[in-house]
């Protein structure tokens, strides 16, 4: 076994009983979430080691199948179960175990559904499996001691990444103390010209983006009812919210060309004699809350909602908030409530800002450096900190609020998960909560940090501009809890979108591709995504400690001051790599 496997002794021990218990949840799950699904599935396991390899033909949509959540596979490697995954397991072991012995005569293998957003516990089972777990029982009880919800049992020395992740954060801080701030200015401003990009078509793109976005509603009106083979969920939720997002924090501001309001809302304006943006205003006081609450709303109908992948139930909420969008442009101006009002222009304009493509005034292109952008902006008002946070809070609380210690908290079994309508209480609940921890933790670091450097400026100042560190993190965040639902929901997409009325259609040629399931499955998979995941988290910490030097300078020109004021801020993006690499490795369940 390589070297960087952890010693077995480290894991507690469970008993035959248990082991055969978890090994048959955790091949039952495996094969619920690909198997029943995705049709012919190849499965061989071992003991420390195991791989899966899923190659599989995307399913006929007009079979009349049950609505179904996309394919979120969670196969990040657990850290060692240790007491916790012990307990939940002998929460429920020997009962548990006689009830699926029970059911496997009763429930035919054909018949199934996917873990995920979409509600529902019909599971299919075969058989075999009560074979293939008596047969992992006989084996060292120490391999199913990593007691998760996830596609794989792989023993990594979790403990060491965590503390080298932040170790490179503290040093990183340390590094960029002793430096002159000259030479690091020299370094942001450097700049490499490209070419001048005008928006003469822009309207022309922007019409194009809403009749594709009419065509994905009707799609989910009168279209298939599984999400993994209707287009609208897997545009919205994948390709718009992942894809996009991690597309403008590379590229730039795509967005202010994809959306689907600024066509309509020139051609509606020359219409009705309201060109230009010569238009009501928001008052001053008002910032950019509405953004805030539409953020929430958005954020509690992914996170929440018991079946935000339903087709139709997606399609008349998407269709409702661009007409309420639309009009509120055509009261206010296009530019007043996309930067105040719309949540999702707001969302991808800061993202921008951490790109490596920058568009000045005259709209000539240049390249520079990841994040320099971010050194040259405004400071935020509240309404604007709040935003910010909350996109990196919510993103946190969907990984925490699957996993064992969060469940455990409010009672829930986690072998025994209950489903999103149970939980909508608690889900609210804990939505808020990790955004107050959050804001009121950034708040006391910021003040800390004021008080350390002696500094004259107010606290909505120094917050303000401070604020923008968030968003490496809040980018790393997004690309390493998605990247999975991206690699395995993307094939999905491109599939549905050549049919997406669910008649036979193959518009693009990709109707019939078949989904590589075993990009994310098996040991080898499990490796370089937890690794790449690992790594994102880490270098957008460090990433976000030096932008926070940047923005720390223009507040405090002595390089003494400014680094005594990030001492606090930092201790938080230590915490929250910490955090973050503890998220992707714990176990989780639902």
């Amino acid at each position: 076994m390589p070297s960087f496997f952890a010693p077995p002794s480290v894991v507690p021990d469970i008993s035959p009983t248990e082991a055969a218990f978890l090994s048959l949840r955790r091949g039952e799950r495996w094969r619920r979430e690909v198997a029943t699904e995705w049709g012919n599935h190849l499965a061989t396991a071992a003991t420390g080691i195991g791989k899966r390899i899923a190659c599989t033909r995307r399913p006929d949509p007009r079979q009349g199948r049950p609505p179904l959540r996309r394919a979120t596979l969670d196969t990040s490697p657990p850290i060692d179960g240790g007491e916790e995954g012990c307990q939940a397991i002998r929460a429920g072991a020997t009962s548990q175990l006689q009830t699926l012995a029970s059911e496997d005569s009763a429930i035919s293998p054909q018949v199934g559904e996917m873990s995920g957003r979409t509600e529902g516990d019909a599971v299919g089972r075969e058989p075999s499996r009560l074979a293939l777990a008596a047969a992992f029982a006989s084996l060292p009880t120490s391999a199913f001691a990593h007691a998760s919800d996830r596609g794989h049992v792989l023993l990594l020395p979790t403990g060491y990444y965590v503390a080298g992740g932040a170790l490179a954060v503290a040093v990183s801080f340390l590094v960029l103390a002793l430096l002159p701030p000259e030479a690091l200015d020299r370094f942001w401003r450097r700049r490499l010209p490209l070419f001048a990009l005008g928006d003469a078509s822009r309207t022309i793109v922007s019409a194009i983006s809403f009749a594709g976005f009419a065509i994905l509603l009707a799609a989910g009106l009168f279209g298939s009812r599984d999400p993994l083979s209707n287009p609208l969920p897997l545009v919205i939720w994948t390709l718009l919210w992942v894809g996009l997002a991690l597309l403008q924090g590379a590229l730039g501001d795509l967005w202010s060309w994809l959306n689907p309001w600024y066509g309509p809302w020139r051609v509606v304006s020359r219409l009705i004699g309201r060109g230009g943006e010569q238009d009501g205003r928001l008052p001053a006081w008002l910032a950019c809350w509405p953004a805030v609450g539409l953020f929430f709303a958005f954020a509690w109908f992914e996170l929440i909602d018991p079946a935000p992948d339903d087709p139709a139930r997606l399609a008349y909420a998407a269709g409702l908030y661009w007409l309420q969008n639309f009009i509120l442009m055509l009261v206010f101006g296009h530019r007043e409530w996309s930067r105040r009002g719309e949540f999702l222009s707001v969302f991808f304009a800061m993202v921008a800002r951490f790109a490596v493509v920058e568009r000045d005034a005259k709209c000539r292109l240049s390249l520079c450096w990841p994040g320099a952008k971010l050194l040259s902006a405004e400071p935020l008002p509240t309404a604007g900190i709040a935003f910010l946070l909350l996109a990196l809070s919510s993103v946190s609380f969907d990984g925490l609020s699957k996993t064992f210690f969060w469940l455990g908290l409010f009672g829930v079994n986690p072998l025994e998960f209950p489903g999103r309508t149970a939980l909508i209480g608690i889900g609210s609940f804990g939505l808020v909560l990790t955004f107050v921890l959050l804001a009121a933790v950034f708040a006391l670091a910021v003040h800390v940090g004021q008080r350390l450097a002696g500094d004259r400026h107010s606290f909505a100042q120094a917050a303000g501009l401070l604020v923008w560190s968030i968003v490496p993190i809040a980018l790393a965040y997004h690309f390493a809890h998605y990247l999975t639902a991206l690699l395995v929901d993307g094939q999905y997409a491109l599939a549905a979108l050549s049919d997406p009325f669910a008649l036979g259609w193959n518009l693009f040629g990709t109707a019939d591709m078949e989904v590589e399931a075993g990009v994310v499955a098996g040991a080898d998979s499990a490796w370089w995504l937890w690794n790449l995941q690992a790594g994102v988290i880490i270098l957008g910490h460090m990433l976000a400690v030096l932008v926070a030097h940047g923005l720390a300078w223009r507040l405090h020109p002595a390089a003494a001051r400014a680094a005594l004021s990030q001492l606090p801020l930092t201790v938080l993006m230590i915490a929250y790599t910490v955090f973050g690499l503890w998220l992707l490795a714990t176990p989780t369940a639902g």
